[in-house]
C-alpha cells in the first residue's frame, strides 16, 4: 500500500449503483429528438464525456453544435429526473473502501463523464459532497474526456500526485480502462459492477478485473504481501 499515493475511481457503475439510469436517460433523449441509435452504439459510448457522446448521434450540419447542446441539456434534465425518482445509492462497500484508503494515507479522487451539475446532484444525494474524497473531476473540467487521460491527470494535479506509477485507476467501462492505460497508471482495474461485462472489459488494457471496488483492499493486501515476500 505504501507505494500507492492515489486511487482514481469512476462514479456511475464503479462507486455508485447504475441500474441502467444513464442508458435510459440517453435513449429517452435521443428518441425525443428523433435521433437514430442502436443498443450497441449506446454501449460503446459508456464511460465517455456525455457531451462528446451526444455528438456521436447527430449528423453534420451548420447548427450541429447548438443542437448538440440542446440534446445534452435535455439528457441532463432527464437523468436528474430519473435519479430523483429512483434514488441513488453507493456500490456495496464503496464508501468503506474509500474511507479505509484515506485512513492509510492514500488519496482518493472521483472522476466522471458527467458534468459538474449532474455530479453535484449525485454527491449531495449520497452525502458525499464534503469530507469523503480528496478530489472530484468532471467532464467539463478537462479539454477532452475518456479515453484521453486528462481526467486522471487532473486528479493527480489536484492531489499533488506527480508520478502515475503511484496511481490506481478503477472503472467499469472500456473507456475507463483505456484512459488508465493512456495515463500509464500503476494498476488499471476493471470492475464488474457497472456497464460492461468481463468479456468487454478484457478487450481493454487492464491489470486486474474485480467483481467490485469492494475487493480492492484484498487485491492491494495480496500485492503488498507478495512484494514483502520478494
Amino acid at each position: 500500500m505504501s507505494e500507492i499515493k492515489l486511487v482514481v475511481c469512476d462514479i456511475a457503475g464503479t462507486t455508485v449503483c447504475d441500474s441502467g439510469q444513464v442508458v435510459t436517460a440517453f435513449a429517452d433523449t435521443l428518441r425525443k429528438y428523433e435521433l437514430e441509435f442502436t443498443a450497441d452504439q449506446l454501449r460503446r459510448v459508456r464511460g465517455s464525456s456525455k457531451r462528446q457522446a451526444v455528438l456521436e448521434f447527430i449528423p453534420a450540419g451548420p447548427d450541429r453544435d447548438l443542437f448538440a447542446e440542446d440534446v445534452y441539456v435535455s439528457f441532463r434534465d432527464r437523468l436528474a429526473q430519473i435519479y430523483e425518482t429512483d434514488g441513488i445509492k453507493p456500490i456495496d462497500g464503496a464508501e468503506q473502501v474509500i474511507r479505509e484508503l484515506r485512513a492509510k494515507g492514500v488519496s482518493v479522487a472521483l472522476n466522471t463523464g458527467f458534468d459538474r451539475e449532474i455530479t453535484d446532484l449525485l454527491l449531495r444525494s449520497l452525502n458525499w459532497d464534503e469530507g469523503i474524497v480528496d478530489a472530484v473531476v468532471c467532464a467539463d473540467d478537462v479539454s477532452q474526456g475518456r479515453p484521453a487521460p486528462y481526467l486522471i491527470f487532473r486528479a493527480m494535479e489536484l492531489t499533488g500526485t506527480i508520478n502515475p506509477n503511484y496511481v490506481i485507476n478503477v472503472g467499469d467501462t472500456k473507456m475507463d480502462l483505456e484512459a488508465g492505460y493512456n495515463a500509464r497508471v500503476r494498476l488499471n482495474v476493471g470492475v464488474l459492477s457497472g456497464a460492461h461485462d468481463r468479456e468487454t472489459l478484457e478487450q481493454a488494457p487492464h491489470t486486474h478485473i474485480l467483481p467490485s471496488i469492494a475487493m480492492l483492499p484484498t487485491l492491494l493486501g495480496h500485492r503488498a504481501s507478495t512484494l514483502h515476500q520478494l
